[in-house]
């Protein structure tokens, strides 16, 4: 009987665990770890934020959906790696801190023959002063978030209906954060709900990122095929707000938030500051601070994790100049070139390199966008993972019949610009591959017949009716694996 433990329950480690189980059946164990009791469709929180979704609707409890499906499940925080055991156990465990209410504190450790790493990341807002929900910023990273923001959000909505005027900052709060899409949206629906109250007059909006150049979105850009013409997500970026009436500031690094004003550097290595009444701003990612141990208890941490907390899996990490990065330093399996049991999925590995060009200024700042990981991406790498264990669990061979690198799949973002079944919109944008190949597409990075861009009501209905398809499928609901990641 085989042993398989999935760290983390979001979008990659719940799917990896659903998909094990269904493949690997009664006779072997599924056990998922994860801190959180409920899960959550993250790409909802932007709804949650301007009101127009409620926590229940984003959420639902984990345990009864894996006491359904047979899946083990421990609330706990994952603390340390032992991929060779150690004296006291000769094989691979994951030394774990419960955090349920009935065992809070108890620690236990847990054999595995697999383990897949989807912890995903932490969210540092630590790693810029005074960002936060606890301090002086808002956050839609969770749901209790964005709900905490929607209440922030509704006291600035107040002062606006006696008149007064608001400035709202939205976008990164570090230099090298990514998740420039959950921000964006978040930014454009806020001025559509301004706007529906007939409050837009009294807003002055802005947009704050690290990116060189607008749609960026940590990929380096794209061109993108729409009504004909080629046209790079820069111009298809700039024109969305405009529409808007939102402002913007690019190739900043947020250094400091106090409760006036936030304080950056420019690329030239300057230091500007904005005055804002309400900010939501996306924090650095790190590792969860997940440590490994050998088999003689020594600390190994750095043979299996990145620098930055991050495991490391099958790709190509030598250091290398911008030009010399390849499509093909990508992984494809995600599994750990130290211990072949063990893999990482969405953004707990590791990626070789960025997809945007490094920018640093004059003081030594990077300020350049970290790759996206999440949404669909990460979904398609927990199945993959899950395939290619319960592959070799069944045929006893170590082969990886299943390959999922993002530089041969292909993304579809669907970017909310506003809610409403009649008068919402989405921007709807396609990319293949989500790396760019400038060997295999010289001219555009990317397969301009597949990435293109188109914004209108459609676009909501199709972001509206994927919320509802994945919070089906999570959920396990009748022929919940018939429904694609």
């Amino acid at each position: 009987m085989a042993k398989v433990i999935v760290l983390g329950a979001g979008i990659s480690g719940h799917t990896a665990a659903q998909i094990l189980k269904r493949k690997l059946g009664k006779g072997h164990e599924v056990t998922v770890i994860s801190p959180n009791s409920n899960y959550q469709w993250v790409p909802s929180n932007i709804w949650v934020g301007v009101g127009k979704m409620s926590t229940e609707q984003v959420v639902f409890k984990l345990a009864p959906v894996y006491q359904k499906l047979g899946i083990g499940y421990k609330q706990a925080l994952a603390v340390s790696i032992h991929p060779e055991g150690n004296a006291r156990h000769p094989k691979p465990f994951v030394s774990i801190r419960h955090v349920a209410p009935d065992m809070e504190g108890k620690t236990e450790e847990v054999e595995y023959d697999y383990l897949v790493n989807s912890t995903g990341p932490k969210l540092n807002f630590a790693g810029t002063e005074g960002l936060g929900p606890d301090k002086f910023t808002n956050s839609v990273c969770t749901y209790d978030h964005a709900a905490h923001s929607w209440k922030n959000l509704q006291a600035c909505i107040a002062k606006m209906e006696k008149g007064q005027r608001q400035t709202f900052v939205i976008g990164t709060g570090h230099p090298m954060a990514t998740c420039q899409g959950a921000a964006f949206e978040y930014a454009l629906n806020i001025k559509a709900e301004l706007d529906n109250r007939k409050l837009g007059h009294l807003a002055d909006m802005w947009w704050i990122t690290n990116e060189a150049e607008l749609g960026d979105f940590g990929m380096g850009g794209a061109y993108i095929r729409k009504n004909g013409y080629v046209t790079p997500t820069k111009i298809f970026t700039e024109s969305i707000l405009r529409e808007y009436g939102v402002r913007w500031i690019k190739q900043a690094g947020v250094k400091k938030v106090d409760e006036k004003a936030i304080h950056y550097e420019d690329i030239l290595g300057q230091t500007h500051q904005i005055e804002y009444d309400f900010a939501m701003l996306i924090p650095g990612f790190a590792g969860t601070g997940i440590k490994a141990y050998g088999r003689e208890d020594q600390d190994i941490s750095d043979k299996v994790f990145a620098a930055n907390g991050m495991m490391k899996v099958d790709a190509d990490y030598t250091p290398k100049p911008y030009e010399q990065w390849k499509a093909a330093d990508w992984p494809s399996t995600y599994q750990s070139p130290a211990y072949p049991n063990v893999y990482a999925t969405g953004i707990a590995f590791a990626p070789p390199h960025g997809m945007s060009k490094p920018a640093i200024n004059k003081n030594g700042m990077s300020i350049t966008p970290t790759p996206p990981r999440t949404g669909m991406p990460s979904g398609v790498m927990g199945m993959v993972v899950a395939q290619n264990i319960a592959h070799q669990v069944k045929t006893g061979k170590n082969d990886h019949p299943h390959r999922a690198s993002m530089a041969r799949m292909g993304a579809v973002c669907v970017v909310s610009a506003g809610y409403g079944f009649f008068k919402g919109r989405a921007a709807v944008m396609t990319v293949f591959p989500i790396v760019p190949d400038w060997e295999k597409h010289p001219k555009w990075g990317r397969d301009i017949n597949y990435t293109i861009g188109e914004i209108g009501l459609a676009g909501h209905w199709v972001k509206l009716m994927l919320h509802y398809l994945f919070m089906y499928k999570a959920k396990a609901r009748p022929l919940w694996w018939m429904i694609p990641e």
